[in-house]
């Protein structure tokens, strides 16, 4: 069958693990004249633990400064093993040794080391030096091989020390001190106290480190740690400070350590108890003598060491009050009793009560506060119905409401009456416009000129010379928005027309002006012509002097000057039926 079976006893794979066999074949039984063939067969020894791990050295020795870090590795050991995979997987132990407490060992599955690592703070001057026993053990056994011994193996590690420089080491790893409030600027709050632990003993200058306001209300003596206080404290406001405060070697000024100071602000009585709010108490017209209508309570800023129990009395500067007394009732409240039967609102409606009021604190302070008390009247019940201002408008019928309505309804009155009369002085006569005045548009001036002597008020030159009002481009009456067509006339044909072919020429220009108003409008031209015949058709000494001048030639001259021939000629007027 080709069974292969080993030729050796007990064959150890750590001294050879690989092997190469040579395997003929041969038919005919191994005969003369058979024939053979022959494979090479390689063979591998498995591993098995047989072999205890084992450390290199007996003894080892290890530096570490005092100034490494709790949880930081400080070194790594390792025992050999000649197995491998599982069967070389180990644990590393310390068994025993007086720095057990202060390093601890943890197995590095990759490596198979042992890391050592400090659980505490070393201190040079207070032990150099520290001596563990490890132990490295294998985690997976087999039994087969329990014979070769055990599978352990135990080294001795001393650990030395080093000395580092160190910042200075406060006594405490926190202060708390307290001051009263009110204290003087200078006052002594406490002292904090720190050492350079080094052999050397340098000494130690201490400062506050002025990161937040707080720190600003302290400060410390560079030399002995003495803190004192730099403002006035007022508990009320801040009750507690948080400063820092850090200590320096003065050879080294570069290591520093820090440690917290909590200041506490002592109470003192300096605040006076007051009127826990404003009371609004009530006394109905119907009460009765020793009856209670109000209890009072008190408030103190300062703690209840210094004035948590309160006294209340009625001002003895003042004389006996025949309407009100007032009841301690020894539980810090106090309570408002009437002496009287019956309050008036008709003869007073307000009464005056002054409470004072005084602290159980060293020294006792006190205060004095005003009680207003209002008559009311009352259901029968204790209910309050009205109060003094109120009762008045009930009793005349009319409400708040409705005395504001009314109110509003009289200024509106008002305001329309002003209106109305401001209007009618406003309000200007109507123009009176004759029936017989057939024009589209008259505009009336009703302000009076001064005379042919004011040369102010408007040009009159177009009303003297037809001629003059060619230098005027523009209309007066209104804004042109194009230019008016050029108009250009010599002199010598202007003073030959005469005026009726003048206002023809003026008609016509105006009908083919293109800035006029699409409205007629009046143009009066004053201008009597040169040369003529009729002299002046003036009306001012018509009144007075007798004229036979023939005035009939103006029916003639067209609808322009038929008013004027109304008024002088024999023509008689239309009249409409």
């Amino acid at each position: 069958t080709g069974v292969i079976r080993t030729a050796l006893h007990n064959m150890d794979r750590e001294a050879r693990e690989h092997y190469s066999v040579v395997i003929q074949a041969k038919d005919m039984a191994g005969q003369v004249g058979g024939l053979s063939g022959s494979t090479t067969v390689n063979i591998t020894l498995t591993d098995v633990n047989d072999n205890p791990p084992r450390f290199p050295q007996k003894h080892y020795q290890l530096y570490v400064p005092e100034s490494a870090q709790v949880g930081s590795a400080v070194g790594k050991i390792k025992a050999n093993d000649a197995d491998t995979g599982s069967n070389a997987d180990m644990k590393y132990t310390i068994i025993n040794g007086d720095g057990s407490g202060v390093f601890s060992i943890s197995t590095d599955k990759e490596t198979r080391e042992g890391i050592l690592s400090l659980k505490k703070p070393l201190n040079y001057e207070k032990k150099k030096s520290y001596t563990l026993n490890i132990e490295g053990a294998n985690t997976h056994l087999d039994f087969r091989f329990s014979h070769l011994g055990p599978f352990k193996d135990v080294t001795m590690l001393k650990v030395i020390v080093g000395d580092v420089d160190e910042p200075p080491l406060f006594t405490m790893p926190s202060y708390v001190m307290e001051v009263y409030e009110n204290s003087k600027i200078g006052t002594p709050v406490g002292t904090v106290t720190a050492h350079d632990p080094d052999a050397a003993n340098s000494l130690v200058r201490y400062f506050i480190d002025h990161n937040t306001e707080e720190d600003r209300y302290f400060t410390i003596d560079a030399n002995t740690g003495t803190i004192k206080t730099a403002k006035i404290f007022d508990r009320e406001e801040i009750p507690w400070y948080n400063i820092t405060v850090a200590a320096s070697e003065i050879d080294n000024p570069g290591l520093v350590s820090h440690v917290p100071v909590g200041v506490r602000i002592l109470d003192v009585n300096d605040n006076p108890p007051e009127l826990a709010r404003d009371y609004d108490v009530v006394v109905c017209e119907n009460t009765k003598p020793g009856q209670v209508i109000q209890t009072i309570t008190a408030t103190d800023k300062d703690n209840s060491a210094n004035g948590a129990r309160f006294h209340f009395s009625i001002d003895e500067g003042l004389s006996l009050n025949p309407n009100f007394t007032l009841r301690n009732n020894e539980d810090n409240t106090a309570s408002i009793l009437t002496r009287r039967r019956r309050y008036s609102r008709s003869t007073q409606d307000i009464y005056y009560l002054p409470v004072l009021i005084s602290d159980g604190g060293v020294p006792p302070l006190s205060s004095s506060s005003t009680l207003t008390i209002r008559v009311c009247a009352c259901e029968r019940d204790g209910r309050v119905r009205t109060c003094h201002a109120e009762a008045f408008l009930s009793s005349a019928g009319l409400s708040t409401g409705a005395l504001i309505a009314i109110l509003l309804c009289i200024v509106i009155l008002l305001a329309i009456v002003v209106l109305f009369i401001t209007l009618r002085r406003s309000k200007k006569e109507p123009l009176i416009i004759s029936e017989e005045d057939v024009r589209e548009n008259v505009v009336t001036y009703d302000d009076e000129g001064g005379g042919e002597e004011d040369t102010e008020a408007f040009d009159i030159t177009a009303l003297r010379n037809p001629s003059a009002a060619e230098e005027l481009k523009y209309r007066r009456d209104v804004r042109p928005e194009v230019k008016p067509l050029s108009r250009h006339h010599p002199s010598s044909s202007l003073d030959s027309i005469d005026v009726q072919e003048f206002l023809k020429q003026r008609l016509a220009e105006a009908d083919l002006d293109p800035s006029v108003p699409p409205y007629d409008s009046l143009q009066t031209y004053a201008y009597e012509g040169h040369r003529s015949e009729a002299g002046s058709i003036s009306s001012l000494d018509s009144a007075t002097t007798h004229s036979d001048q023939d005035y009939n030639y103006l029916g003639d001259w067209g609808p322009e000057f038929k008013k004027l021939a109304e008024l002088y000629g024999e023509i008689e007027p239309e009249r409409t039926t």
